[in-house]
């Protein structure tokens, strides 16, 4: 009997750990615009050089990056992969924002492997948006969805109005 208590308490403490290890921490220092949207998935600006290379520590496993070419995502990848996480590059701007790019990040934040995640563009902006139209690809309308992407980060005008026409795309109400 008490070795089948502390098994099932051992077992416990394994599980509270592993369940704590997958969520994305509550705040990042050093990371602009930082907001925790579930257990799982952060939305923010670009983290700086030194705070990417703490992401490990902070409990994340892949990082999505919004950002284009020419915002500087080499170095970003580069330090992201020598940590061991996943890298995933999905450059957009308000005005190239499509549903594959949505579906593309759904894809990553619905695999259990990837998460935490850490989704980001330059300011929170484009990432927010994302989030909110992954929202209307789960079934959220679209004015639910860009409410959820408001209190994400989603701020600019252009980026609400490009996850307004995407979240159509993708059928929501």
């Amino acid at each position: 009997m008490k070795s089948s208590i502390i098994r099932l308490v051992a077992g416990a403490v394994l599980w509270a750990a592993t369940a704590a290890a997958s969520e994305a921490p509550a705040a990042a220092e050093g990371v602009p615009n930082y907001t925790r949207v579930s257990g799982a998935l952060a939305v923010a600006g670009a983290p700086s050089a030194e705070t990417a290379a703490r992401l490990k520590d902070w409990g994340f496993k892949t990082v999505i990056d919004l950002r284009t070419e020419g915002e500087g995502t080499a170095e970003e990848k580069a330090a992201v992969e020598k940590l061991g996480l996943r890298y995933v590059s999905i450059p957009m701007t308000p005005a190239t924002f499509s549903l594959d790019d949505a579906r593309s990040a759904a894809k990553v934040l619905d695999d259990p492997e990837a998460g935490p995640v850490l989704l980001h563009c330059a300011s929170a902006n484009r990432a927010a948006g994302v989030y909110a139209v992954v929202q209307a690809l789960k079934g959220r309308t679209v004015d639910e969805a860009v409410a959820a992407g408001r209190e994400a980060g989603l701020k600019n005008e252009a980026m609400v109005e490009a996850v307004r026409r995407v979240a159509a795309q993708a059928g929501a109400k």
